[in-house]
């Protein structure tokens, strides 16, 4: 059996995929460093061959969105004197971007850079189904924790004792009609 050969760690590759508008997505400065050519370059062929970008696979952001990507990733803080604002990519639009480029390096980073985001997509899957589990447990045994938790209340309820008194009592003042009953 053929052992796959790994041209960049997984972990590098994952570190740059973000979620950005509900999708994962990878940054065009980042997917032109993992391809080997500069991000111009990568932009001037993704422009030449637009058609083959719809919007599931490639979309520019917003100047906010730049400027969060920049705020939250370290790696990305080049781009924020950059006056053009950059490509995120799908998993799609990764595999096609190497297609476009149709070297042998982007030909094969992007067969990792496509399995990392399966690999991610099957890590979020099992926390949903994780949470999902967690979810019917607390609802199904809610009621049964309800009482246990009243009865230690109760439990914890100290029956009321006579309060013992200290010090000097003061005897409230006795009306006309109450001494008089006494004599």
């Amino acid at each position: 059996m053929k052992k796959s050969i790994t041209i960049i760690p997984d972990e590098s590759i994952a570190r740059r995929i973000l979620f950005i508008r509900g999708q994962k997505v990878i940054i065009d400065s980042d997917l032109a460093l993992l391809y080997g050519v500069s991000t111009k370059y990568l932009k001037q062929q993704v422009r030449r061959n637009f058609e083959r970008f719809p919007a599931d696979f490639m979309f520019e952001l917003t100047e906010p969105e730049k400027n969060e990507v920049v705020a939250n990733c370290n790696h990305l803080s080049k781009l924020k004197f950059s006056p053009y604002l950059p490509f995120a990519f799908t998993e799609y639009g990764a595999l096609m971007a190497a297609n476009v480029l149709n070297s042998t390096k982007a030909i094969k980073v992007s067969v990792q850079i496509v399995r990392t985001f399966v690999r991610l997509r099957q890590m979020l899957a099992s926390n949903e189904e994780l949470v999902r589990k967690l979810e019917s447990l607390e609802k199904k045994y809610d009621e049964q924790f309800k009482m246990v938790f009243e009865a230690i209340h109760q439990m914890l309820i100290l029956p009321g004792k006579p309060k013992r008194s200290f010090g000097f009592t003061v005897e409230e003042p006795k009306t006309f009609y109450q001494t008089k009953k006494r004599k």
